[in-house]
């Protein structure tokens, strides 16, 4: 019995270590958990973890008293944006985020919620503060960024595709096997015609390596195996202006929003319980 007892104080004690109360953001708690789960999956030191989930509170604390609110049909016209970009249907698009991130139908609508109430807040925090940049900001940033938005021409790539995605993914762990159901056929494709996600794919990619595994057009999985990229040259600056644009907007919305909220954690009276050990 003094045993079972034992046992029970240790399980205790140790239930109280994971769930326990860190820091206290207004009256929201933030837990040990919390911030050993943040640094783990976003590879970031406690301190980064911290900012980090205090700034989230306070998001979450500011939507709640702002009454800020996402309908089920906002979340579906989302999703159904997200499956027209990518050339599928709704249903191509659930199985494909299943089988690339593991995501459920649920787990992607609740993620998607998230996503849409935030964006709710920035504009509700930042709009009216926000202002177009002028042409001189604009040429400023093409000067300072011109290698940013230099493309390759061309990409040549060997693209594999199978109908089971394990098959394919022993492909590329192992170039020596061998299966009847992997195809594989070398093309070049040409940056000015191709769909911009593939081509951001291939961006993101190293030189002799394989990329993600992504849905194939009509069914199973492929890949790509990129050999080669064509010259790069940076684009006339009329042909890239709306992207320069957003992307000064994009940093003058996070510069409002970093200094609001740097003003409400002041505010919010933060108190640090405890933080986990390193």
């Amino acid at each position: 019995m003094k045993f079972l007892l034992l046992i029970l104080f240790f399980v205790s004690l140790n239930a109280q270590t994971i769930d326990g109360i860190a820091i206290m953001v207004k009256d929201q708690p933030i837990t040990l958990y919390e911030i050993t789960k943040a640094m783990e999956e976003n590879n970031i030191p406690q301190e980064q973890a911290v900012e980090l989930l205090e700034r989230k509170k306070l998001e979450e604390i500011e939507i709640k008293e702002r009454h800020l609110s996402v309908t089920k049909q906002e979340i579906f016209d989302d999703i159904q944006r997200m499956a027209e970009q990518n050339k599928m249907s709704v249903i191509e698009l659930y199985q494909a985020i299943q089988s690339s991130q593991g995501l459920s139908e649920t787990k992607l609508k609740e993620k998607i919620k998230e996503k849409i109430l935030n964006q709710k807040l920035y504009n509700a925090i930042a709009f009216s503060n926000l202002e177009q940049p002028n042409d001189a900001e604009i040429e400023e940033y093409y000067k300072l960024h011109k290698t940013e938005f230099q493309k390759p021409s061309s990409y040549t790539v060997l693209v594999y595709q199978c109908p089971d995605k394990n098959r394919l993914q022993e492909k590329i762990d192992n170039p020596m096997f061998y299966s009847p159901d992997v195809t594989s056929e070398e093309n070049t494709l040409e940056a000015a015609k191709m769909n911009p996600r593939l081509a951001e794919l291939l961006d993101n990619t190293s030189l002799n390596s394989f990329t993600q595994i992504v849905p194939a057009p009509n069914s199973g999985f492929m890949s790509f195996y990129l050999k080669a990229k064509g010259a790069s040259d940076a684009p006339d600056l009329e042909a890239i202006r709306p992207e320069i644009s957003n992307a000064l907007m994009g940093q003058k919305r996070e510069t409002i929003l970093k200094d609001y909220f740097g003003r409400q954690r002041l505010n919010a009276g933060i108190k640090v319980i405890r933080l986990p050990r390193n």
